[in-house]
């Protein structure tokens, strides 16, 4: 099941409906569409094995027998999650538009997710290398240390700072960010990146745009705009992780120095404050460390 089989006929119609709102409605990103995609084909694929001729025929009793296989097949309990959640949300969009009289994921039992904390850079090891990385004149390596200064300084998510363009540097140390579902907000930049930004758009950025760039920000070394997995490539080039760990380092740094956790809410472009209280696990375990090695009766 790790492959993308093709959608049986009956179901083409509804997932292809399906997956259009959320490009056109919901302004999800594509490669979260992608993963809608994958999941729901390959569970029409299994039900169309199984002798389904339209997405009502679909029962529960399948549907368990789907996420038993998965987990047979040696999925791991988040992956099982989120193809369950992937049915659900299909599944509740076709109850809602009265293509089907019930839903047959409703309520159905899945693996919980396993609670893992994100895993975050330690302040000195990121720290160390920042201020090792020294570009010189070469237009790249400026350009890369910029990437890694704005990521670390602002906790932007790789597709937020793929889609960046000039017109979105703000003037007064800030930039105008587009989040998930197409959400403005606006982020400040520390120091360090300000000075790499204005370092970059000075001296990389003019030798590296051609007429393939238009407004966007960040030029790969043949002209044209960068993406998530050229980021990626610089990210572990220099850090030797990914872009994701920085925003984690990002969050987990803000509160270890005390800031409000709405603060780093409205900083990361979350909706929802549990989504962040993650980090306090973090910072509570960074206290307790702290604690433990300075007092003298811990």
């Amino acid at each position: 099941m790790g492959s993308v089989p093709d959608l049986p006929g009956w179901a083409a119609g509804p997932v292809s409906d399906y997956v259009r709102r959320l490009e056109v409605e919901r302004q999800l990103s594509p490669h979260t569409v992608d993963a809608y995609r994958r999941d729901l084909s390959q569970f029409f694929d299994f039900t169309d094995r199984l002798g389904c001729d339209s997405i009502v025929a679909v029962t529960r009793t399948i549907a368990r027998r789907y996420l038993a296989s998965l987990a047979t097949r040696n999925f791991s309990r988040r992956s099982i999650a989120r193809k369950a959640s992937a049915l659900r949300t299909f599944y509740a969009d076709a109850l809602k538009r009265e293509l089907i009289a019930t839903n047959p994921l409703h309520a159905l039992a899945v693996p919980r997710r396993p609670h893992t904390l994100p895993k975050a850079v330690s302040k000195t090891v990121l720290g160390r290398h920042l201020d090792d990385l020294k570009p010189g004149d070469d237009p790249i390596a400026i350009r890369d240390r910029a990437i890694l200064e704005v990521l670390y300084g602002t906790g932007l998510r790789v597709s937020e700072l793929t889609s960046m363009t000039t017109e979105e540097i703000e003037g007064d140390g800030f930039v105008k960010v587009a989040g998930k579902g197409k959400k403005e907000r606006v982020v400040p930049l520390g120091a360090p990146a300000r000075a790499a930004l204005a370092e970059y758009l000075k001296k990389s950025r003019p030798h590296l745009v051609d007429a393939s760039t238009g407004i966007f920000l960040w030029v790969g070394a043949r002209g044209g705009p960068m993406d998530a997995r050229a980021v990626r490539r610089v990210v572990a080039t220099y850090v030797g992780t990914f872009p994701h760990a920085l925003r984690h380092s990002f969050a987990t740094h803000m509160l270890e120095g005390g800031a409000d956790l709405r603060v780093v809410q409205e900083l990361l472009g979350h909706n929802d404050l549990s989504t962040t209280q993650i980090y306090t696990s973090i910072s509570n375990e960074h206290l307790k460390g702290t604690y433990e090695r300075s007092h003298p009766r811990a």
